[in-house]
């Protein structure tokens, strides 16, 4: 692989993980997209930077039920839908076009559909 577009992976993952630590602090930020797009391009560009996110104790697993299972956990499901519940309340006092608002909280209504309907995780032995 060339070095560019390895060191674009590389930047790509590292800017990805922050934004997923980030997302461990502030509301409505997410986490767990990030460190997957982070593990994404890590493999491409530092196979010990995505294994490093994998073994990590507070984001691999949540990674690792994606990759093997496309699961995501109970807790996450809850936290998921709770900020998409507090994104529609947000939208319903300040979008005033109605034909804007009714599409912004049927598509995050599908996405909350779509969270809640995937499985998840197998018990680990």
């Amino acid at each position: 692989m060339p070095t560019l577009q390895r060191a674009v992976y590389i930047a790509i993952a590292w800017v990805s993980f922050a934004l997923g630590v980030i997302g461990v602090f502030v509301p409505l930020m997410p986490t767990t997209c990030f460190m997957l797009l982070a593990v994404w391009a890590a493999s491409r560009g530092s196979p010990r930077f995505a294994l490093w996110i994998r073994e990590h104790p507070r984001f691999g697993p949540a990674v690792v039920a994606w990759e093997g299972e496309r699961a995501i956990p109970r807790h996450a499901k809850w936290l998921a839908t709770g900020m998409l519940a507090c994104s529609v309340l947000v939208l319903v006092f300040t979008v005033s076009l109605a034909w804007l608002k009714f599409a912004l909280i049927a598509g995050l209504f599908l996405l909350g559909v779509w969270i809640v309907t995937r499985p998840e995780p197998a018990v680990a032995s």
